[in-house]
């Protein structure tokens, strides 16, 4: 068979399987098909909700949406599915899903095994404790108490070895869970990221407070499968649309905004 022949027949067989199944793993090969499978927190009031209605809403949904509109991705085409502290990774390279939206923060060891875009974001930890308690100012008051976070997640265990090593570890499956815990006294204090805090405070303003003094920094991206740098770019893109366009802002106030949360300024996107 002629080279000239041989050369178009592998061509086509490309189109037909193997090149058509890699573009699949890509966001763009997905969005192109008018559909995103997006994972995000059913759990962060403000963030990320999946209300008894059954909308799903917060900031990190916005941006979600946002950036599936720039891709060509009508909300109608977006399935959410419920991603965790433990999860996230493991749902990104098995395919589960093509995005993650939900307050990930962009690490060097997580950059080893998916790839970032943005950030989007930027808080740092912080602490929540009862309205009535005033002894615990900082991570450093810390130590013989107990202190509940996720599984899965490492806040609580930095606690221990930069501030508090005689602190109590507690660790549930949802910070919901820890949440109860605190309000029935059987934890002293939750700590995860400032923002995420703050959805609960505003759920019972009148019981919980956030410490008010982060001691990190954490810059939330959007994870996706590594060796797609045009998705990453095309992301990239549309985060930097939403700040300029105002949509950035407007979803801060209405979701983060009620909270007494100080809303920062947008970060500048890194991640490229």
């Amino acid at each position: 068979m002629p080279l000239v022949r041989v050369m178009a027949v592998l061509l086509l067989l490309c189109a037909l399987t193997a090149c058509s199944s890699s573009d699949s793993d890509t966001v763009r090969g997905a969005a192109d098909g008018g559909r995103l499978t997006i994972g995000i927190r059913f759990d962060q009031p403000g963030l990320a909700e999946h209300t008894l209605d059954g909308r799903f809403v917060g900031f990190d949904v916005d941006v979600a949406e946002y950036v599936a509109g720039q891709l060509g991705v009508h909300p109608s085409g977006i399935t959410w599915r419920e991603t965790t502290s433990a999860t996230r990774e493991t749902d990104l390279t098995s395919g589960n899903v093509d995005l993650v939206v939900a307050t990930y923060s962009i690490t060097d060891k997580r950059k080893q095994l998916i790839s970032f875009a943005g950030p989007y974001f930027e808080t740092g930890q912080d602490l929540l404790v009862r309205h009535s308690d005033n002894a615990i100012t900082g991570p450093e008051a810390l130590n013989g108490r107990r202190l509940c976070s996720v599984t899965g997640s490492t806040p609580a265990q930095e606690v221990k070895t930069r501030f508090a090593q005689a602190v109590q570890l507690v660790e549930y499956p949802r910070y919901p869970d820890c949440v109860t815990a605190l309000l029935a006294g059987q934890v002293d204090a939750v700590t995860t990221d400032g923002v995420i805090l703050a959805g609960y405070v505003m759920q019972n303003p009148e019981l919980l407070k956030v410490v008010g003094k982060p001691f990190s920094t954490e810059r939330y991206g959007i994870g996706l499968r590594k060796g797609d740098p045009e998705g990453q770019h095309a992301i990239d893109d549309a985060i930097q649309q939403m700040v300029t366009s105002g949509r950035w802002l407007d979803s801060l106030r209405a979701n983060i905004g009620p909270s007494g949360y100080p809303l920062p300024a947008p970060p500048t996107v890194t991640e490229r």
